[in-house]
């Protein structure tokens, strides 16, 4: 059974409890978004994720989208609830209210995403594309797209999607054909076929507007010769409504493992009509800004699958009556115990609790950055908030997204059978959170990108901004007479990362293989160690308010109990990524490829 509340409790705790010496002060611009005030927001969207989207989630499921004459057509329910979710502010949540956003702070933003994804994943693609276009537009085009499009992108009356995969390249854009061709009035006529393009038609809005990567006649070969163009749908009239259609086409819809309310198109160009977006060949930095804060989207995807499954194996658990505690009767007025009470289900609920909090804990401290980047007066601020940024886009897309779909297919465990069926709703949790590893580049592509990019940015700078607060906390509280032993297993953690990123640095600039043979564990690796400073970070929290006599007693002991079994049972994870990271390429690439 697909159960979720909002986990408010635990969002407050990050937002307004955590993360206030995280080395990024107070922002004045953000100061009129009181405690109370974000609460507020959050309980409301917690409402029209409970009562709105989830009740759809399993159903559009059932239904999915279907492609008639043209024209997808989204489960029933979804375009009601597009409309309210757009009528009721929630796609400008977080968008320049220059535009007609509502400026709140990125801390409250992922937080309200995360309840989003839980209730109803397919759904979230849809407003999510369009927040991640409207970054690019911000941030590249010229000032007359900007005022034309922006206002009715922010607001969710039009939305957007990202044009990158066609069917001959994926990953190596390097590659695509389509093309570009300008015209006498300063705009392109392009022409060719995309893959993969998530809410790449639907009938929630009555215009979506595609950013697309294509080539222009004379670009040069390889990534420098793309540039990005923004085409609609239809091509506005001078009053801003849509006008006549701009040769976009719908060639099929994707049939997929999961998401399948979410429509994925094959998309034709035929000499559709578009407006460059930055400069003629810088194409992927503009591409790329999307692209990271779809990023930081996707991690948080994984999360909340990654909640939603807990809850539902939770609820299973308290409930399903199979065997007797090994240490004796717990349910003696029935035939048998509920299957929580047995060590193995609990090890199960507690990984799941434990990837979540540390998730949510690690993104809430990753927000903060983004709100830093966005309005922190100081330089030095600002530009430690945007190396913290860069060096942990990767960890959170990737990370998030392993450990969510870990826990969907832990759900799927602690149902047992009636997992497997799909009446039970759990296994679509594990279909939907499966392609959260795939796009907006694979995690092995994430991983390459830590180790090929981020670590050794202007000297290791980019590390600094996540070493130099891990290194400060341990030095200060390693003498703590409750938590030194948890403490101490942070501090080893953290010396085995520092021996990783030297032992990566020294083999790559040898042998390119061996850092990419080191990737997926060194993020992995980095992960836990950022996990790990935050649990820390929260028992010490827990203890001092307990010891206030607070009076949410249950909420901070359960806080302790949860970051104990992170440092007893996770974080030793990162002994055996080490050790994988020491032993280097050579089994890995051992083999002819002819013996595979």
């Amino acid at each position: 059974m697909q159960v979720y509340e909002a986990p408010l409790r635990d969002m407050r705790f990050v937002i307004h409890e955590l993360h206030q010496d995280d080395g990024f002060g107070n922002l004045e611009a953000l100061e009129e978004f009181s405690p109370d005030l974000v609460d507020a927001v959050l309980e409301e969207a917690a409402k029209v994720a409970q009562e709105v989207l989830l009740p759809l989630n399993r159903s559009g499921d059932i239904e999915g989208c279907v492609l008639e004459n043209g024209v997808v057509r989204t489960p029933k329910g979804f375009k009601e609830a597009y409309e309210m979710f757009r009528d009721g502010g929630w796609c400008a949540l977080a968008s320049d209210p220059e535009w007609g956003g509502q400026g709140l702070p990125e801390a409250v933003n992922k937080m309200t995403e995360e309840m989003i994804c839980s209730a109803n994943l397919s759904f979230s693609l849809y407003p999510g594309l369009t927040h991640g276009g409207t970054t690019a537009i911000e941030a590249y085009a010229s000032e007359d797209l900007k005022q034309f499009y922006l206002p009715k992108m922010v607001s969710g009356e039009w939305s957007g999607t990202m044009c990158l995969t066609e069917p001959h390249c994926g990953t190596d854009l390097g590659m695509l054909r389509t093309k570009a061709v300008p015209q006498e009035d300063g705009s392109y006529k392009l022409t060719g076929a995309k893959i993969f393009i998530s809410a790449g038609e639907h009938d929630l809005t009555p215009n979506i507007v595609h950013l697309v990567l294509a080539r222009l006649p004379d670009a040069a070969e390889g990534v420098k010769g793309i540039s990005l163009f923004l085409v609609p749908k239809y091509l506005p009239k001078d009053d801003g409504t849509p006008g006549p259609s701009n040769g976009v086409s719908v060639a099929a819809i994707e049939h997929k493992m999961g998401l399948k309310a979410s429509a994925t198109c094959q998309l034709n160009f035929d000499d559709s009509t578009g407006w460059i977006v930055g400069k003629p060949g810088k194409g992927m930095e503009a591409m790329f800004k999307m692209m990271n804060t779809e990023r930081v989207s996707v991690g948080v995807q994984g999360l909340g699958v990654g909640e939603a499954a807990y809850q539902s194996a939770v609820y299973y658990a308290k409930d399903r009556l199979q065997g007797r505690s090994l240490s004796g009767v717990k349910n003696p007025n029935g035939p048998a115990d509920p299957i929580i009470v047995h060590p193995d289900v609990r090890r199960m609920l507690m990984t799941m609790r434990a990837y979540n909090e540390g998730c949510r804990a690690l993104g809430g401290w990753v927000s903060r950055a983004l709100d830093a980047e966005k309005h922190a007066t100081d330089p030095a601020v600002k530009q430690n908030a945007e190396d913290f940024i860069a060096l942990m886009t990767p960890v959170v897309k990737a990370l998030f997204t392993d450990l969510g779909h870990e826990s969907a297919n832990l759900a799927v465990q602690v149902y047992g059978g009636h997992g497997y069926i799909a009446e039970s709703g759990v296994e679509q949790y594990a279909r939907d959170a499966r392609i959260a590893m795939i796009y907006e580049g694979t995690n092995g592509i994430q991983a390459l990108d830590l180790v090929g990019r981020k670590m050794p940015a202007h000297m290791g700078r980019y590390l600094r901004s996540f070493f130099h607060p891990v290194s400060a906390f341990v030095e200060a509280n390693k003498a703590d007479a409750q938590f030194g032993p948890m403490i101490a297993a942070l501090e080893k953690a953290f010396g085995a990362l520092q021996l990783s990123t030297g032992t990566i640095a020294q083999k790559g600039m040898k042998d390119p293989e061996e850092a990419g043979a080191a990737a997926t564990d060194y993020l992995r690796l980095m992960g836990l160690v950022a996990m790990a400073y935050c649990f820390a970070k929260s028992a010490m929290i827990a203890r001092d308010r307990l010891g206030e006599g607070s009076e949410d007693a249950g909420f901070y002991k359960a806080k302790l109990a949860t970051a104990q079994f992170y440092f007893d049972r996770i974080l030793p994870q990162a002994t055996a990524a080490f050790l994988a990271i020491k032993a280097g390429k050579a089994s890995m690439m051992a083999l002819e490829d002819a013996a595979f």
